[in-house]
């Protein structure tokens, strides 16, 4: 029983091992198998990625290839271009050389036509020379024949002959050399007076402000008008009795304004007010004491400015009534141009002249500077302002020669001397200077405008520039829509308009330019 039992044990045991040999076998042929898949896997995997970086590497061939084709195309096309741009400098250099000996050939030969020709007058002079030789040989015979037959005269009377015959020609000789030079001083005149008149006002650095009739004063408050105005308006009464101007009160914030025909009225109301307000008491009696005060003032402030603008043009020995006078110029106005400024700048302008054509300067200068004297009194005494001017400067002694010059400013005499012919020139340049005047000023900008508008009612005109205060239009045309040939005759077309509808002095000049433009991109 022991030995069966061993032996079912160890048949059980060897099963067992059996069992287990074959499960491991089993076991080592599936993951031989798997393992062999595997390989296979990554052996195709690897054959695939080895494929792809041929292809890849084929692909960098094939472009390295390309490139550098296209590198040799390219060097080949800029060495060709290089070629054919050296060949088409030569053939331009050659062509300028032709040119430039076909030029000194035509040279050439018009010197030598000019040569020959000068040769002809000379000989032709020479034959003429040859000719008055022999008629002035005959004419000598002839004289002594004469004198032989006169034999008789003696030695005074043959003096006065030859005096007289010697007075004759120098008279004949003298006439025709005033008679060229007044043809050349006609010739020249014209350019001359334009280069002084130019050069003057060139050197004139004026400033123009047009004046108005009202004047505005910033209060502090709108419950400043309260005050000003007063209890059942008595303040404003009192300051309009005072000044002579018009307070207007009304809804403007933070400001009432004032209104006058007199300048200077106006600034001793503004400056009255602005004290008020600063001193903070306002009534009648306290109105008009500092109306006064202001007043006297203004009159020291006046005669500091005629001082000041006779300063700046050297008059130092000026009549202090004239230059108080002169300083009330400040505040009136012509045509809204100030007349001190006025009167400065036609002194600055007639000096100029004067010094550029030799007359007297001084003379010029003073006259110019005096000449709307009358202005400053003219309000308040009958009469007009240039005989007030002249009583003025004859009762406080100025220059005869002065008063003259300043007399004829407005024509109304002959022209006394040539220093006053520059003041009346003066004065026109001043006053007719673009923004000087009001009314000047309105036509000149509405002259421009409608120059502009002449020239861009053209087709092909993109922009139109009036230049040179309307003496000359620069017009700006498209070149895709206007050719060369057609932009000449466009500034004739032009220029026949702004003639028809326009007057303007002298001549205005009509540029039309094309501009052609190539646009390219380096890529």
């Amino acid at each position: 029983m022991g030995e069966v039992k061993y032996l079912l044990d160890f048949v059980v045991a060897l099963v067992a091992a059996a069992a287990v040999f074959a499960y491991w076998l089993a076991n080592r042929k599936r993951i031989a198998a798997e393992t062999i898949g595997a390989a296979e896997q990554q052996a195709a995997r690897l054959l695939r990625d080895a494929e792809r970086e041929v292809e890849a590497r084929r692909k960098e061939a094939l472009l390295e290839a390309k490139e550098q084709a296209h590198e040799l195309v390219v060097e080949a096309e800029r060495l060709s271009r290089e070629r054919r741009q050296e060949a088409q400098e030569a053939e331009q250099s050659l062509a300028e050389r032709a040119r430039a000996l076909a030029d000194r050939l035509a040279v050439a030969e018009r010197r030598e036509t000019e040569l020959a020709a000068r040769h002809r007058e000379v000989e032709a002079r020479a034959r003429d020379i040859e000719g008055e030789r022999a008629r002035l040989e005959q004419l000598t015979g002839e004289q002594q024949r004469v004198l032989q037959r006169v034999a008789g005269m003696t030695a005074d009377e043959a003096r006065e002959t030859l005096i007289r015959q010697m007075e004759s020609d120098a008279r004949r000789d003298a006439a025709n050399l005033v008679k060229r030079l007044e043809a050349e001083a006609r010739e020249t005149a014209a350019a001359r007076a334009r280069a002084i008149v130019t050069q003057a006002i060139q050197r004139s650095a004026a400033e123009h402000a047009i004046e108005t009739t009202v004047s505005v004063v910033d209060l502090p408050s709108d419950d400043m008008k309260g005050r000003i105005i007063g209890r059942e308006g008595r303040n404003i009464r009192a300051l309009e009795l005072a000044t002579g101007v018009e307070l207007i009160v009304d809804d403007t914030p933070g400001a009432i304004i004032l209104s006058s025909f007199d300048p200077f009225r106006r600034e001793v109301a503004r400056q009255a007010i602005e004290k008020l307000i600063a001193d903070g008491r306002i009534h009648p009696a306290r109105i008009e004491e500092v109306v006064e005060k202001v007043k006297a003032e203004l009159e020291e402030q006046t005669r500091r400015d005629g001082e000041a603008a006779g300063f700046e043009l050297g008059l130092y020995d000026l009549n202090p009534e004239i230059l108080k006078l002169m300083g009330r110029l400040r505040y009136r106005t012509s045509y809204g141009q100030n007349v001190l400024n006025h009167s400065t700048e036609v002194a600055f302008l007639a000096g100029i002249m004067a010094k550029e054509v030799g007359l007297d300067a001084h003379v010029a200068t003073r006259a110019a500077f005096l000449h709307d004297i009358g202005k400053a009194i003219d309000r308040d005494l009958g009469g007009s302002h240039l005989e007030l001017g002249i009583e003025f400067l004859r009762k406080h002694g100025e220059n005869e020669a002065v008063v003259m010059a300043m007399a004829a400013h407005h024509m109304d005499i002959d022209w006394p001397s040539l220093e006053a012919m520059l003041v009346q020139a003066a004065d026109a340049i001043s006053a007719a200077r673009p923004g000087a005047r009001r009314d000047i000023l309105e036509s000149y900008v509405k002259r421009l405008e409608k120059l502009e508008g002449i020239a861009d009612s053209f087709g092909g005109v993109s922009k139109a520039f009036a230049l040179q205060a309307g003496r000359e239009i620069r017009i700006m045309v498209e070149s895709e829509k206007v050719t060369d040939e057609e932009a000449v005759w466009l500034s004739k077309d032009i220029a026949r308009r702004i003639e028809n509808e326009l007057e303007y002095p002298g001549q205005i000049k009509v540029t039309v330019i094309r501009e052609t433009r190539a646009v390219d991109y380096a890529r």
